[in-house]
């Protein structure tokens, strides 16, 4: 790679007119057989400025597939099989899908209009429509690894295969799978108002949410306001504000006071310490605040809902502690009256 880089530049390839330098590699692990593709950007300024970035995709090709390499090895083939416990899960997992399509389309057609006034009916949709989403992605990303796998077979190797699609690919897959995560945590908090203590969350959120949206409303032009400033004032001094993004990020970094400010002191000696304090003392201190005392104000309002019944009759979770002590109860006597009778 260095030769060839050392010829491209004496060709005038690599000039004073350059302004990036995209390098793409594959790479091929034998230990743990995995693809990963590799991409190194060298981006060049007029200001005689170098920022480098990488980005490294691991892919795993599922099914059969056989990797050639060049002249070094002659045929290389190698074999995944995903275990039974993995299928299994998978084909459960899809039969709940289906199972959870019937039940909301049921509840759509009874429900009719008011099926969207509830919140958790968008949680069901939403791990629905992501999983068969994912479903759709994982087919894609099949075909193309089986595509990428036959050039290279039809090959012999001596080819150069961009991994950037099947990448991009698994990428959104991932995400599909990170929001049916999310979608699924949401849904098994909901089973959380059968116990008297774990109710206490869903209803101080319950109590807090017309408050909640209009400190959300309030917070989200406050954020917006520095996100503009921060990003106007640093944009050619600091790389953390060369985006829109990068900034969001720094400035959340910032609320956890997890941020080194010395940068946004070198850019700015003056207005960077003055921006940050501005910052530190309007969200962390003003906002968090206000969004801390609204949810204690309703936590103590809950809480003395909660305190008014006795609930453990009606606790799901504490009857059926009680019914597994009064058979663990039961068999321990059997076990100790059989015990006696055959010492006996």
């Amino acid at each position: 790679m260095r030769n060839d880089l050392s010829q491209l530049h004496q060709l005038g390839w690599i000039d004073r007119q350059t302004r990036a330098v995209i390098i793409q590699m594959n790479l091929y692990n034998p230990n743990i057989p995995i693809f990963t593709s590799s991409i190194l950007i060298i981006e060049i300024l007029s200001s005689s400025g170098i920022f480098p970035s990488t980005l490294f995709e691991p892919l795993d090709f599922d099914g059969k597939y056989y990797y050639f390499y060049f002249k070094l090895i002659q045929i290389f083939s190698y074999l995944v099989f995903k275990s039974i416990f993995q299928v299994v899960c998978a084909i459960i997992y899809l039969i709940f899908i289906i199972y959870f399509m019937i039940v909301e389309i049921y509840s759509l057609i009874h429900l009719k209009k008011s099926y969207f006034y509830q919140v958790w009916s968008y949680i069901e949709l939403g791990i629905i429509v992501c999983s068969w989403t994912g479903v759709g992605i994982y087919v894609w990303r099949t075909n193309e690894a089986t595509r990428i796998t036959r050039l290279i077979h039809e090959t012999q190797g001596n080819i150069y295969i961009n991994l950037q699609l099947i990448a991009y690919i698994n990428d959104i897959f991932s995400f599909l799978l990170g929001f049916c995560c999310f979608f699924g945590t949401l849904k098994f908090l909901r089973l959380c108002h059968y116990n008297r203590r774990l109710a206490l969350l869903l209803n101080t959120l319950k109590r807090a949410s017309r408050e909640l949206i209009s400190f959300s409303f309030m917070f989200s032009i406050i954020f917006l306001a520095f996100l503009t400033l921060f990003y106007l004032q640093f944009v050619s001094l600091i790389w953390n504000c060369s985006s829109l993004l990068n900034t969001a990020q720094m400035l959340f970094e910032m609320i956890l006071l997890k941020f080194d400010a010395t940068e946004i002191i070198g850019a700015a000696s003056f207005l960077g310490p003055f921006y940050f304090a501005l910052f530190i003392l309007f969200v962390v201190f003003v906002c968090f605040n206000m969004f801390v005392s609204i949810i204690i104000d309703n936590f103590r309002l809950a809480r003395a809902d909660i305190h008014r019944v006795d609930d453990d009759d009606q606790d799901v979770f504490i009857i059926f502690l009680k019914k597994l002590q009064r058979w663990c109860g039961k068999l321990l006597f059997c076990n100790f009256v059989l015990f006696l009778i055959r010492f006996s």
